[in-house]
């Protein structure tokens, strides 16, 4: 049992106050030490009040590969005089090397004329691969990788005039902290980087000779330092364009000291736990701890890693894990419209010198508010106090709440009407309804703390406004509609595993990123989870391998006597083990004159997730309506825009360059999705959530969520399968998402990204009910199934190692939901199918007639 002492009148002053100057410095530090107002013309502002947004109308995609029967870099750079440009070519190599070069006629199926109406199986047989930058083949295999770091569009229009004429959508899309199995880390007290932009030397900078290098995104020439003359791989003298630094386009420098304004914090973690008698009825409590519990020795950190505890129902309360006690001691605090902070040096607690005390906290917790009859929900001030708390030193959050906050600061209440869900055209209360959780985010952020929010309710919450508590601290959104421990077992699971990822998984602290571009380039909007400190800047306290950035950018200045242009993203974080770190990211692509070479370069996914985020921006500063019509136009513009300068003959129908060609399908299914649709039952929550997910995920799940994959596997063979450890997977052919592609007599597997859904049709053959599912009969098969038996027959070792592949292609773990036909989740699997009509949405052929009457207009 614990201690329990009730508090009323203490009040402690909050430390750490000089840290946000400090803090709000940490940009000038990655910048290089200049003065920090250099930097700062608009700071303090915040996402999505610091830019316009542009006009939504745009979209597309490509497979290009390079220009055959290039010559090799090779020949073009014997060895001697110019040996250092074989390795990192800038503008004036590449306008040899580029010279004269047509993309056009090496890319002659991304241009490929298609008319939409009479071609209607377009999706590949696998996945949708991104277009390839037509570099040459040396400067091609040192670029990004387009998992981490995409553009728009591969082949950069000279001018914004020509970007604004082909209607496509010029941005950035970023992973820049995925799990990367082979990351070269480099550590040296002189990280080499331009004098005058601050770039980090990279394989697309100019080595002019031996001692000087130039800049490949302002063009300066600067020094080759002397220590960056010995090769600490290759241990020679004399050979700087054999760096790490210019050989990988991916790298990590562990930071010198002038990195630091202060020591490296240390892993905090402060664990805020909704305990009121609707929180206690989840029995959410149960897993959360036991989880931890099962957790405590991977959650990332050294010997300084602290943790902490704060529970809250109409009260707030702390737990003293003081080493030296027998056991943890509460204490409340009842006066919530004035919260404080008893005993600030015992409730943030040393893990490895208290983990027994931590130990018997987890195990004690579910059953202290069993017998509860408190049903208020102070929400707003425990945040106020774990702000408090962890602004002497930063760290991570993690809120678990269950219903709608009803007393203290940041009360809210409901503003959802059921009855208006399926007939309204426009979705009102999408904004906040108080500016408490921004602000208080925007505060969080200044003191480098980052807060991730749990919800897990079956009634509105209200997610509009709580969600600015995480997306303005660069924290996550996780949602559990209807949890329930007994009545929602598959939700269990599902929080358990993402529990176990969320404990464990990489992640960085007191962090900032900055993306740079080429002279003539700018940046204009951001989207995902941060705070914009300056107009480059971003302000993340923690940043983890499951959050992704998209970056809208314009072109200000003409990129004519351009043959190429660069993009950096740099990532300065603090590591779990207190190094300071810098991640970076550059990417290369060639600069373009004609529309045709503008449209074959278009990258049809990214331009997708980029619409998603503009999309959401739209429906949340406009209108839901204006955001669904901006997104029919971003299809309709785009295809005049290549009607009308990108066709070499006018043809009948509707008619699509092939790397065009899936535009239409994922407008028609961002039409349907969850964010965007009308016409259904949507709760708002759901609503919401889905559009933070939307910004928030990396472009690989974003898609999946946007248009599933869908395969028949009741027919797996090995014809076409690879290998994989040992393992044999086959590689079924991906269907359109549309019931004629569904058959009673068989079974089909939908992945949606975060979740599996395998369909049984009524007359599946026995043998895979049998052999798969492990039941006798298709009657037999439970409506709960979430679980593939593993069975020694070859039917089951292929659909399970089929289902594990799919799984390993993503951090996190989908949930696998066996449904019949006359299974309750049947409507969930069929709002995916996203080719057919609805009550109140066409169909994609349908949509095909509409868009050409438009563009004939």
């Amino acid at each position: 049992m614990l201690a329990s002492v009730s508090l009323f009148m203490f009040s402690v002053p909050v430390p750490g106050a000089e840290r946000t100057q400090i803090h709000n410095s940490f940009d000038a530090l990655e910048s290089g030490g200049r003065n920090a107002a250099q930097h700062h013309p608009q700071m303090g502002r915040a996402v999505g009040l610091s830019y316009p947004s542009l006009p939504l109308g745009y979209q597309n995609m490509a497979v290009s590969p390079c220009a055959p029967g290039m010559q090799p870099l090779s020949q073009r750079y014997p060895a001697g005089a110019q040996s250092f440009q074989q390795a990192a070519l800038g503008p004036a190599q590449l306008g040899s090397a580029l010279g004269g070069m047509n993309l056009q006629q090496s890319q002659p199926e991304a241009l490929r004329a298609i008319n939409l109406l009479q071609e209607r199986n377009l999706l590949p047989r696998g996945p949708v691969t991104p277009p390839v930058p037509c570099l040459p083949q040396d400067l091609q295999r040192l670029n990004c990788s387009p998992e981490v770091f995409r553009c728009t569009l591969t082949n950069i229009p000279q001018t914004q005039s020509l970007l604004n004429k082909a209607k496509l959508p010029l941005g950035l899309l970023l992973h820049p902290f995925k799990d990367m199995s082979q990351l070269p880390v480099v550590t040296s007290s002189t990280i080499v980087r331009c004098r005058s932009c601050r770039t980090y030397i990279n394989p697309f900078v100019t080595f002019l000779d031996q001692r000087r290098w130039k800049c490949n995104l302002c063009y300066r020439v600067n020094e080759v330092p002397e220590e960056f003359m010995y090769n600490p791989v290759s241990r020679s003298y004399g050979e700087p364009h054999k760096r790490p630094e210019v050989q990988n386009p991916t790298i990590e420098f562990i930071a010198p000291s002038e990195y630091m304004l202060r020591p490296p914090q240390p892993a905090v973690y402060l664990f805020v736990l909704d305990v009121s008698h609707n929180a206690v009825e989840t029995g959410y409590l149960d897993t959360v701890c036991r989880s931890l519990l099962d957790s405590l020795s991977l959650l990332p950190g050294d010997t300084r890693t602290k943790i902490g505890f704060i529970t809250f129902d109409s009260t707030v309360h702390f737990y003293n894990l003081q080493e030296g006690l027998s056991q943890p001691q509460m204490l409340v605090v009842s006066d919530i419209e004035d919260i404080f902070i008893p005993t600030p040096d015992s409730l943030l607690v040393n893990l490895n010198e208290c983990k027994e005390l931590v130990q018997d906290l987890l195990k004690g917790l579910p059953q202290m508010f069993t017998r509860t009859l408190e049903t208020q929900c102070a929400l707003g001030p425990a945040l106020q106090a774990a702000f408090r708390l962890l602004s002497p030193t930063g760290g991570r959050v993690s809120v678990f709440q269950t219903q709608l906050p009803s007393v203290g600061v940041g009360a809210l209440k409901s503003r959802e009407d059921p009855n208006q869900r399926a007939s309204a055209k426009d979705i009102p209360h999408l904004t906040p309804a108080t500016d408490f959780y921004k602000k208080l985010a925007l505060d969080c952020s200044g003191q480098q703390i980052a807060v991730d929010l749990f919800l897990l309710s079956g009634q509105y919450c209200d997610l509009a406004s709580l969600a600015c508590i995480s997306k303005y601290s660069a924290g996550g959104v996780h949602y559990y509609p209807s949890y329930h421990h007994l009545h929602n077992p598959a939700q269990v699971e599902q929080l358990q595993r993402d529990l176990k990822r969320y404990f464990s998984r990489k992640i960085g602290f007191e962090s900032v990123m900055r993306v740079r571009c080429t002279k003539g380039l700018s940046i204009h909007t951001f989207h995902g989870n941060f705070f914009v400190r300056s107009t480059d800047l971003l302000s993340l306290p923690n940043i983890n391998p499951d959050s992704g950035f998209a970056v809208q950018m314009s072109i200000e200045e003409n990129l004519v006597d351009m043959q190429v242009v660069s993009f950096q993203a740099a990532l300065l974080y603090t590591s779990s083990k207190g190094e300071r770190r810098i991640r970076v990211h550059t990417l290369c692509l060639p600069v373009v004159n004609s529309m045709a070479d503008i449209f074959a370069g278009a990258d049809v996914q990214a331009i997708t997730g980029l619409l998603a985020s503009m999309a959401v921006d739209r429906s949340v500063t406009a209108s839901l309506s204006d955001a669904r019509d901006a997104l029919v136009n971003a299809a309709i513009d785009s295809l005049r825009a290549y009607r009308s300068g990108g066709l070499s003959v006018q043809q009948p129908g509707l008619v699509t360059p092939a790397c065009l060609r899936l535009l239409p399908l994922y407008v028609v299914a961002l039409l349907k999705q969850k964010a965007f649709r009308t016409g259904t039952s949507t709760r708002l929550d759901e609503r919401v959530f889905a559009m933070c997910q939307l910004k928030y995920q990396p472009l690989a799940y974003l898609m999946l969520m946007i248009h599933p994959a869908l395969y028949r596997v009741d027919n797996l063979t090995d014809e076409g399968a690879i290998s994989i450890a040992d393992r044999t997977v086959p590689q079924p052919a991906t269907l359109q998402l549309s019931v004629e592609k569904l058959s009673r007599d068989g079974s089909f597997l939908m992945d949606s990204g975060s979740v599996l859904y395998l369909w049984v049709g009524r007359n599946c053959a026995p043998n895979f009910i049998t052999q798969v599912l492990g039941v006798p009969s298709y009657t037999a098969i439970p409506q709960t199934m979430t679980q593939l038996p593993e069975l020694d027959t070859a039917e089951s070792t292929r659909t399970r190692a089929f289902i594990s592949w799919l799984r390993e292609q993503r951090p996190f773990y989908p949930i696998l939901h066996v449904i019949r036909e006359e299974s309750p989740l049947k409507a969930s699997f069929m709002q995916h199918m996203v080719e057919d009509r609805t009550e109140s949405a066409l169909s994609y052929y349908e949509f095909l007639l509409h868009l050409q009457q438009q563009v004939n207009k």
